[in-house]
């Protein structure tokens, strides 16, 4: 569509913006409206003052609460602890928006209910500090903290700490999150004679990291069960470190940790250390999964009279890099059974005494030590239906699966490139650019996504690509035409219409005659302003089709795809290969381009 410039004050940053599209683009094609949608929504006045004000950053940084929200950027608001103590019964129907100091400290019976923190939110910045402390004969209930949330930093600190009796149940953590930076430190700690369950903690996440400290340590005939930690997650790095330590006839559970994943980096740390006369049980880890690198140190270490059983470990489709170090080392009197480990895995320091392994799985299907492999493997990471397709699948008629395509970041705008241009953006430079954002915490989501987007647009090119990161429509347009030339087009599937179902192919154009090409596609990367990372790919065919409705075959949208013909230094582990079949450089990949991300070629 084209953007109107009429009535637009030529001295703010859009107007300029627009100016410089037509002074640098050779052709009259209408302008992408998306991406001047994300223009500096500074008026002339503002964007003077905040120049000036960058060139100072100490300066900026005192006025960034007001600079955020004038420019419109992804800043995390600074709270304050919440000081409130709640000693009665108490239902939280809904809460957001402030730290959490004290709930249900010191409870004698009773029932408290939480039932919803933080969720359906976009940016959540918040802390639980304590919840159930001391309590006595107290039941709690915790149902939902940052459910369906988008870019989650979130710490959890004390739940249930030295309670006695009562009965605690967590049934979501951070289910369905996208970019989340979680601690949970301390859950049932020193309890007495109490029942405790976590059902779910961040299932269905997208990329992020996440923390579990401490779960039921020094507990006394504490009952523990863990049901799902991580599962159905993309891309997440996660680390459990204490499940049941030092406790005393414990009977724990965990159910399934990391089951089904996409390249997880999963650490688990001590399960059961040190425990008394305890019952333990893990059922399933990264079960069904793909690739990634996982760490399994000391199960039941140091035990006295344990019963200590694991199920079932690393049974994945791809293999990815496993080490189990140490399982019933130096217990005395324990009886440990592992029934299933699966391939390409190290297994190391185990326990010689009272060890049975029922079924130890490698590549190729021979017998290490007692050890006896059965070269069974089990199903696939499963890709989202339509994520990936053939090239062949992009004919008038085809009926197919359309991916989630809608643009899940947070709303931000770019900023103008004058102000950009005195800011910090290296790796060199990431404290500087900490205390202008206020990143105080090492580990908090503000540092992270400082560090991960500036590691990712400095690493080196790969064979063949030709990137940049740019941080204002300006820059995006001059690397555009640095790679393409100045007739070229902006193209983007125009709407989100037919996500998530089927849709029909109707008829489809192939850019440059359908011909390879060049082609540089712009995706968009998490930090505070609007960042993206264009590049150019050798090989590439690019296509628009429109999209039909498969049932009344009306025209729903209007698509953009990229075939990439060259796969071969892709990586043997990527989801195309896993949707597909085959293997790099064996087929051409293709994929829609999603909303508000674009793709530049020739105009045609």
């Amino acid at each position: 569509m084209q953007v109107a410039a009429a009535g637009e004050n030529p001295f703010t940053p859009k107007g300029y913006a627009m100016r410089y599209w037509k002074k640098q683009i050779s052709n009259d094609l209408p302008k992408p409206e998306f991406l001047f949608d994300k223009a500096s929504p500074l008026s002339a006045a503002e964007y003077a003052a905040f120049s000036k004000l960058a060139a100072d950053q100490s300066s900026l940084s005192t006025q960034l609460p007001e600079f955020c929200s004038k420019a419109n950027l992804l800043c995390f608001p600074d709270l304050s602890p919440s000081l409130e103590k709640h000693s009665d019964n108490a239902n939280f129907a809904a809460y957001v928006g402030k730290n959490f100091t004290n709930y249900g400290t010191d409870r004698v019976g009773g029932t408290d209910d939480f039932r919803s923190y933080s969720e359906n939110e976009n940016v959540v910045v918040d802390t639980f500090r304590r919840y159930s402390r001391d309590s006595t004969g107290h039941r709690d209930k915790f149902t939902g903290y940052g459910t369906d949330a988008n870019v989650v930093d979130q710490s959890f600190n004390t739940y249930g700490t030295a309670a006695t009796g009562g009965k605690g149940e967590f049934s979501n953590y951070n289910d369905q999150v996208n970019v989340p930076n979680l601690v949970f430190t301390s859950y049932s700690d020193s309890g007495n004679g109490r029942v405790q369950s976590f059902t779910t903690y961040t299932e269905n996440a997208n990329a992020g990291d996440q923390k579990f400290t401490s779960y039921g340590k020094n507990g006394n005939g504490a009952e523990n069960e863990f049901t799902s930690y991580g599962n159905e997650s993309n891309v997440m790095g996660s680390t459990f470190t204490n499940y049941g330590e030092k406790g005393n006839g414990a009977n724990d559970t965990f159910t399934n940790y990391g089951t089904n994943t996409n390249v997880p980096e999963n650490h688990f740390k001590n399960y059961g250390t040190q425990g008394n006369a305890a019952t333990e049980t893990f059922q399933n880890y990264r079960d069904e999964s793909n690739v990634g690198d996982d760490t399994f140190d000391s199960y039941g270490k140091a035990s006295n009279a344990a019963k200590i059983g694991f199920v079932n470990y690393g049974q994945s489709f791809n293999e990815g890099t496993d080490k189990f170090t140490g399982y019933g080392k130096d217990s005395t009197g324990a009886e440990a059974d592992f029934k299933g480990y699966g391939v390409n895995t190290t297994f190391k320091d185990y326990s010689k005494q009272g060890t049975k392994f029922s079924r130890y799985t490698n590549e190729s299907s021979t017998v290490v030590g007692s050890l006896v492999s059965s070269g069974k493997k089990v199903n696939k990471w499963v890709v989202e239906p339509g994520k990936f397709f053939r090239e062949s699948m992009l004919k008038t008629g085809t009926i197919m699966p359309m991916p989630d395509i809608r643009d899940k970041m947070p709303k931000r705008s770019f900023l103008p490139r004058v102000i950009v241009s005195k800011l910090p953006f290296s790796t060199s430079k990431l404290a500087d650019l900490r205390r202008i954002f206020h990143a105080v915490d090492d580990s908090g989501s503000m540092t992270k996504m400082l560090s991960d987007s500036l590691a990712e647009c400095e690493r080196a090119p790969s064979p063949g690509e030709t990137k940049r990161c740019v941080a204002s429509i300006e820059d995006m347009i001059d690397f555009a035409t640095s790679v393409l030339g100045r007739n070229v087009a902006a193209r983007t599937t125009e709407s989100t219409g037919g996500y998530n179902g089927e849709i029909k192919i109707g008829k489809v154009k192939g850019i440059n005659g359908g011909k390879v090409t060049k082609s540089v596609s712009c995706h968009q990367s998490l930090f505070p302003y609007m960042l993206y990372y264009c590049h150019s790919v050798p090989k590439v065919r690019v296509y628009e089709a429109d999209i039909l409705d498969p049932k009344s075959e009306s025209r729903i949208n209007h698509g953009v795809a990229i075939c990439h013909v060259d796969t071969s230094s892709w990586s043997p582990g990527h989801g195309a290969f896993i949707s597909l079949g085959s293997a790099p450089g064996k087929i051409e990949v293709c994929h829609w381009i999603f909303e508000n991300d674009l793709t530049w070629a020739i105009a045609d």
